[in-house]
């Protein structure tokens, strides 16, 4: 064999290793392949077949309906990972046994990996609720970003997730209030995306909302306010009154706000039967200090702001 055809050789060969080394997940991906192409041949099929069928009385013949298509995703539920990096995220969510995927994960460089369809449903929400909603998983969007669960999200990092929401917001019309973090919808077992989670930055992009700071904390350069009434209860009123003199000059005999904690969270769509998880996650997302169940004086102010935008 003269060299022209052993130079050959070895170029083909270090060809086909180079790709092959390219994409770690050419296997995993081969198997989502095909579980895809199962999953639409039993779609196409129609009328479908069920063991229980010769239990409903069908009519004479199938009728198919012209007018349908894919689900819609309504939310974006936002995570953490909790795992030591991108490449070990990747690998847990492509192995059966974990039993949980998302359809995105953004690495901390700001690469983007996507693992599913949007139109399909992952397993990333869990139980949960939200409203009235209890399955999640069939109603959302959901994105992992790398992280280990206590450190800062890195700006590459959350400079992709906005172009990414940018896209999935336009893309299926996704509303404002509906950009939201696992520990929203399961307050008492998940506490992502960590405190230190930029959601103020995500709301003035559009990508859920953000109390007005002028409105609940005004800057009082006269009298304080006086007397206070507060019950720091779990059914508690706010009763704000005297006299204020605001930076801008203007004044206001009294302030009042009648708050009952338990229906404003509701009202953001929190699950309040267990009222202190809710408290929790609530002030995880949007006071992301002291966070406990205890609710101040000023939570209470940023609670009755934000569920009048819920409303």
């Amino acid at each position: 064999m003269n060299f022209k055809c052993l130079f050959w050789i070895g170029a083909l060969l270090l060809t086909l290793q180079t790709s092959c080394s390219i994409n770690p997940y050419s296997k995993t991906n081969r198997k989502h392949l095909r579980q895809s192409s199962q999953l639409a041949k039993s779609l196409k099929k129609f009328p479908p077949d069920h063991d229980d069928d010769s239990l409903i009385n069908y009519g004479p013949y199938p009728v198919g309906t012209t007018n349908f298509s894919l689900r819609k995703p309504n939310y974006v539920i936002l995570h953490h990972t909790a795992q030591k990096d991108v490449e070990q995220t990747l690998y847990t969510f492509t192995l059966p046994r974990t039993a949980v995927s998302s359809h995105y994960v953004i690495s901390r460089e700001g690469e983007v990996f996507q693992m599913l369809n949007d139109h399909y449903r992952a397993w990333h929400a869990g139980a949960g609720k939200w409203g009235n909603d209890t399955d999640l998983n069939s109603a959302s969007i959901g994105i992992e970003l790398d992280n280990n669960g206590n450190e800062p999200f890195s700006e590459p990092q959350i400079s992709e997730l906005i172009d990414l929401l940018k896209i999935l917001k336009s893309r299926y019309d996704i509303p404002t209030a509906n950009f939201i973090g696992h520990s929203d919808i399961a307050p008492t077992r998940k506490v992502d995306p960590n405190i230190t989670f930029p959601w103020k930055r995500l709301a003035e992009e559009g990508f859920g909302y953000w109390y007005d700071e002028i409105e609940v904390n005004p800057k009082i350069v006269g009298d304080s306010i006086s007397p206070q009434e507060f019950d720091y209860s779990r059914n508690m009123v706010l009763k704000v009154t005297g006299n204020q003199i605001l930076e801008n000059g203007s004044s206001r005999d009294s302030l009042t706000i009648n708050i009952n904690p338990k229906i404003a969270l509701r009202i953001i769509g929190y699950d309040t039967s267990d009222l202190d998880a809710a408290i929790r996650a609530f002030k995880l997302h949007f006071i992301q200090k002291d966070v406990n169940a205890v609710l101040t004086e000023e939570d209470l102010k940023i609670l009755f702001n934000l569920s009048q935008k819920y409303l």
